[in-house]
């Protein structure tokens, strides 16, 4: 499933095999909402997650450039993300042909430089702390409240430093205790304790003071392609676009090793490293925390993508307005 907006809000169900089904319309929230039947799909959004796992990943014996692979679910395909030199040496339909072959799917070959790293502690947050391998103070972006039941505390990125320090806009520091971090396969997350109870707060846009309360969240297998999402960064600002790729798997060992296909990507408009931690959410509902970025070799933000809330390292939970 996923989303449009244009010309008009409706929901979009891509179907296999080809006997049409009549549009829907449904009743929810005091409006009408269409829903759209398109068939045609060569494979489900199982498939093709499945032979992601078993095979796009990690084509090393024939693409030994660096990939990245995601799902979209417009059009139902396996995006798969190849650098220009092994487009131009191998070519597209040849990558793609071969892809297919291997996976059983449909895949799309995309042409990208696959320039990715972590948003990088640098540039400016609401928290920062010293890296003990250089003596360095480095910053970065806190994403929201979190509590095991019995503590409060702040989710962040898990490539942040350890022990880090918030600072309000007063400039009161309060230090914040590493409990757990991480930062392997399908997770990029931090937990820092804080001494004093917390409310649910998060700023949608910390320089001009934009608090908002959290409300809820949305799990990752609920999210679609064309939601729109905005994020806070404290380098690149506030931002909003629409949910691009899902089941996203950066290249390379971005993830301690190589990522699992569990992120999803938005193209922007904006990211830059200083991001990392940031929350990722649409009103008061959280959707993620933010983890890397795509740009291009100028410095152009192709998208950031994010990690699931749903992936909190237990006994750890949003802490949600009641």
């Amino acid at each position: 499933m996923s989303v449009e907006h244009d010309p008009d809000y409706r929901i979009v169900v891509l179907l296999t095999g080809s006997e049409p089904v009549a549009d829907r319309v449904l009743h929810a929230g005091g409006a009408d909402v269409t829903v759209t039947f398109r068939t045609g799909a060569r494979a489900t959004h199982a498939q093709a997650i499945a032979a992601m796992r078993r095979h796009l990943i990690d084509l090393r014996s024939e693409l030994p450039g660096a990939r990245g692979a995601g799902y979209d679910q417009r059009t139902g395909e396996v995006v798969l993300l190849v650098p220009a030199e092994d487009a131009e040496r191998y070519g597209v339909a040849a990558i793609k042909a071969r892809a297919e072959q291997i996976g059983g799917v449909p895949v799309r070959v995309v042409v990208n430089e696959l320039r990715e790293s972590n948003m990088t502690v640098a540039g400016g947050g609401l928290v920062d702390g010293l890296n003990p391998l250089n003596g360095r103070r480095y910053r970065c972006t806190t994403a929201f409240v979190v509590t095991d039941g019995t503590r409060d505390a702040i989710a962040t990125a898990a490539h942040c430093p350890d022990e880090v320090v918030y600072r309000d806009k007063t400039g009161i520091a309060v230090p914040l205790a590493f409990v757990s971090q991480d930062g392997a396969a399908y997770r990029d997350v931090q937990i820092n304790l804080s001494s004093a109870l917390l409310q649910p707060l998060f700023y949608s846009e910390r320089k001009n003071g934009a608090l908002r309360r959290l409300t809820g969240w949305r799990n990752l297998a609920s999210t679609r392609a064309g939601d729109f999402v905005c994020h806070w960064g404290e380098s690149s600002g506030y931002s909003c676009a629409e949910v691009e790729l899902t089941d996203y798997a950066p290249p390379g060992a971005l993830c301690g090793g190589p990522c699992e296909p569990t992120w999803v990507t938005v193209p922007g408009p904006s990211c830059v490293p200083g991001d990392s931690g940031g929350p990722v959410f649409s009103g008061t509902t959280a959707f993620r925390i933010a983890k890397g970025v795509n740009r291009t070799a100028s410095g152009r933000c192709n998208f950031y993508y994010y990690m699931s809330t749903d992936y909190l390292p237990l006994p750890w939970r949003l802490s949600v307005a009641r």
